[in-house]
């Protein structure tokens, strides 16, 4: 994961009972964050969820830069712009997609409906904080599930074609060699997987 630069201050969403993060994308990082809260700085909360802490009070300056801390020393960073949460909340569901049950004919502008936002406007928020399209992370995440595929499942490569979205082997065999550089072949000799939080 990556780390983070968060200033000292944090008057947007510290005012506030809830805390937004990034970089938290599986059970094991609302785990992680849970036990900074519970053991680390035995602060009061309400829930943690994927991206988002609620508090049962605001937090002291004091701590809220010993939160800051701890948080960036597991790789997670607090979201203080509004734009940097919308884009947070796009990889989020875009993850979920992927590992939940994906289907592969849905539209990027469907599967991002649920934010009320016109894409063209999602895609410009997207590009000038990720540096990068939204159809090219999402890419990213596809080649790492078809990773996974080949890894883990005993699946020929048109059956993952099928799963993950591309009309056939021969064009996840492109896609996946221009990504990765290597073939679907050597990959499963050679290769190994990212974490999504570092796609």
């Amino acid at each position: 994961m990556m780390g983070c630069g968060v200033s000292a201050s944090y008057p947007i969403f510290f005012s506030m009972e809830k805390i937004l993060i990034k970089n938290m994308v599986c059970r094991h990082c609302v785990e992680s964050v849970r036990n900074i809260l519970e053991h680390s700085l035995s602060l009061p909360f309400e829930s943690v969820e994927l991206g988002v802490i609620n508090l049962s009070r605001p937090l002291s300056p004091s701590e809220q830069q010993s939160l800051a801390a701890l948080l960036q020393e597991e790789g997670f960073e607090i979201i203080e712009k509004r734009e940097a949460e919308i884009v947070e909340r796009i990889k989020r569901k875009l993850i979920d997609d992927i590992r939940r049950d994906y289907n592969p004919s849905e539209s990027l502008p469907s599967r991002l409906s649920h934010l009320n936002m016109s894409y063209t406007t999602l895609s410009r928020m997207f590009s000038e904080i990720e540096g990068r399209s939204i159809e090219n992370y999402f890419m990213n995440l596809r080649i790492e599930r078809v990773k996974e595929l080949i890894k883990y499942e005993q699946k020929s490569l048109s059956e993952i074609a099928d799963l993950t979205g591309f009309s056939s082997a021969a064009h996840l065999s492109r896609q996946f060699k221009a990504f990765t550089g290597l073939t679907p072949s050597e990959f499963k000799s050679l290769g190994s997987r990212r974490s999504l939080a570092d796609i």
